[in-house]
């Protein structure tokens, strides 16, 4: 039997090489890799449904979920996940030295309902009371003017979200001082490239991060990845066969970074950021599956429902094809 040839669209990260090299196969697929920014699979899954299997947005997926209108199924595999403490970026001269110190500012972001900010939120209201609606929200693409949100909004309690005037952008307004302060997963170029007025609100966001991951035990979960519906239908063992080759992947990944008898990473001390994520985190720090990240799916949905991104409260149950969420053991 001839096996199925599908097109898979991930990112190009260590965990998804050795499926992409070939190194490691899923079980009765023939795929067909195609490595792009998250942007650009983002757009294509849930505007067009491009791909056979395919990377996606936890907020923009938990929409389509809500809405019981995803083209996708997900196993509980997360190509992304990343701690947001550095994902909020101010004007140093406005005198923003807490985040409580945000009430009342103009904030950029690329997009309200990306899951980064939903992460960003939940701190900052958890930890510090700075509600969504304490904050004017602009929206608009980084460095490209006409971004546009890929989800249709209904938001809550009064939140405002305008847009950014027509060809501009909202690395350019932050740099210009038109805007208070930036959020989102990317870093705006003005950042980047070393504006003397554009800085992290945290002094130093790893160490908060590890504080609140000492505190709350959440390792927030950026994407997952999906599988066409109508495919899951027909091949119902799909689902697993998919969770158990990514798993793997992942596996290799973390024993060639392990090996630094010479790094594969092209960094200065990996092995003493590797031994460091494994103290406070634990072996599986990067953990796929479905219990050992129920309270975190949990308490993203809780805020995502909340803030009217999602129509209704969805089950961390209901994101996943339940064939993906079990495995045998020897």
């Amino acid at each position: 039997m001839s096996k199925l040839s599908l097109s898979i669209a991930i990112g190009n990260y260590d965990r998804m090489r050795p499926l992409v090299d070939g190194n490691v196969q899923i079980d009765g697929v023939d795929p067909v890799f195609m490595l792009h920014d998250p942007e650009e699979i983002f757009f294509r899954a849930f505007r067009h449904a491009d791909f056979d299997i395919t990377e996606l947005s936890m907020s923009s997926y938990t929409v389509k979920t809500a809405n019981n209108d995803s083209p996708y199924i997900a196993v509980p595999v997360f190509p992304s996940r990343a701690f947001r403490h550095t994902s909020i970026y101010v004007r140093t001269d406005r005198g923003i030295e807490t985040p409580a110190d945000l009430k009342g500012k103009r904030v950029g972001v690329p997009e309200y309902q990306l899951t980064a900010n939903v992460w960003v939120r939940m701190i900052l209201e958890e930890d510090y009371g700075v509600k969504p609606n304490d904050i004017t929200w602009v929206r608009g693409g980084y460095e490209e003017p006409g971004r546009v949100e890929k989800i249709n909004l209904k938001l809550t309690g009064g939140t405002q979200v305008v847009n950014v005037p027509d060809g501009e952008t909202i690395s350019h307004m932050l740099a210009m001082g038109e805007l208070d302060a930036v959020i989102g997963p990317r870093a705006p170029s003005c950042f980047t490239e070393g504006n003397p007025n554009v800085g992290y609100l945290f002094a130093d966001p790893m160490a908060e991060a590890k504080a609140w991951y000492q505190r709350t035990g959440l390792f927030p979960i950026m994407h997952t990845l999906g599988i066409r519906k109508t495919l899951v239908a027909q091949h119902p063992w799909l689902p697993f066969s998919v969770f158990k080759a990514f798993e793997k992947s992942k596996q290799v990944a973390l024993q060639h970074l392990t090996d630094t008898s010479a790094t594969k990473v092209t960094l200065p001390f990996v092995e003493d950021q590797l031994r460091s994520a494994r103290l406070l985190m634990g072996q599986d720090f990067w953990s796929y599956g479905f219990e050992q990240n129920r309270e975190t799916l949990a308490r993203f949905l809780a805020q995502h429902h909340k803030e009217g991104l999602s129509s209704r409260l969805v089950s961390p149950e209901e994101l996943f094809h339940p064939a993906s969420m079990e495995s045998f053991k020897i």
